[in-house]
């Protein structure tokens, strides 16, 4: 690990020597599994502490620096809204501790390989839930109660910010991981996150140790709530984005 543990540096994130265990068995265990179902297409040591883990951690100064630098004294709820193989909601619970973590796929295999990563790692404060956001966004358990909500790779903005924002409390933060094309897409989603009730608060470029790629992470705080028929259900969200 001592590609992460030079990125992190860079970043300002010390890791303790149980987090770096941590991140080394979370490896172990994505290369294992990747050759039973697809979780990624890296997964490469090198690449996956790179593009994967780096990758994620690289949003969390800004994350911590737009919630109070993470000193509040309640618990902060997080959800990470596609999940996927873990990202970024993994990386930033390991990173973070302190934070609850609810990891929210539609994919059967891929919930139980999140659910045996939780088990490995001894990760307190993390819940894994197989569902739809269209569908868990509109529960009163998931809807408005989370103050981070993130995704990656999971669809274009004008779409992914209709099953991202209805997860986040007012006050709360929504975080989108973004490559190229970044700026076209924000673009066509800034009707949508205003419909939904937030408001972007930081559009950044973003540097990844180690790397040379373009990357941005959007954060847009809710300011109101989500008028309640959004998420529309059915694919509409990829169908007909409200951009």
């Amino acid at each position: 690990m001592e590609l992460l543990l030079a990125g992190c540096s860079q970043l300002g994130l010390p890791l303790s020597q149980t987090q770096i265990d941590q991140f080394r068995r979370y490896y172990e265990l994505l290369a294992e599994w990747n050759q039973k179902i697809n979780l990624t297409a890296i997964d490469d040591e090198t690449g996956v502490q790179t593009k994967h883990f780096l990758d994620c951690l690289t949003g969390l100064p800004l994350i911590r620096e737009e919630m109070g630098g993470g000193s509040s004294t309640r618990r902060l709820r997080a959800i990470d809204v596609g999940a996927g193989a873990g990202f970024p909601g993994l990386p930033l619970k390991i990173a973070w501790p302190e934070l609850h973590m609810t990891l929210l796929d539609g994919t059967g295999k891929k919930v139980r390989f999140l659910q045996e990563v939780v088990t490995a790692l001894q990760l307190k404060a993390v819940q894994v839930v197989q569902g739809r956001a269209e569908e868990l966004g509109h529960q009163e358990t998931y809807r408005e109660q989370f103050d981070l909500v993130t995704a990656r790779a999971v669809a274009r903005l004008d779409t992914l910010v209709e099953y991202l924002l209805p997860f986040a409390r007012q006050g709360g933060i929504v975080v989108a991981y973004k490559g190229p094309g970044a700026a076209e897409e924000f673009i066509e989603a800034r009707k949508a996150i205003d419909l939904l009730g937030g408001e972007v608060v930081r559009f950044a470029p973003v540097q990844v140790p180690l790397l040379e790629e373009e990357r941005r992470v959007l954060l847009i705080k809710k300011q109101r709530r989500t008028p309640p028929q959004y998420p529309r259900g059915q694919g509409l969200p990829r169908k007909q984005p409200l951009g």
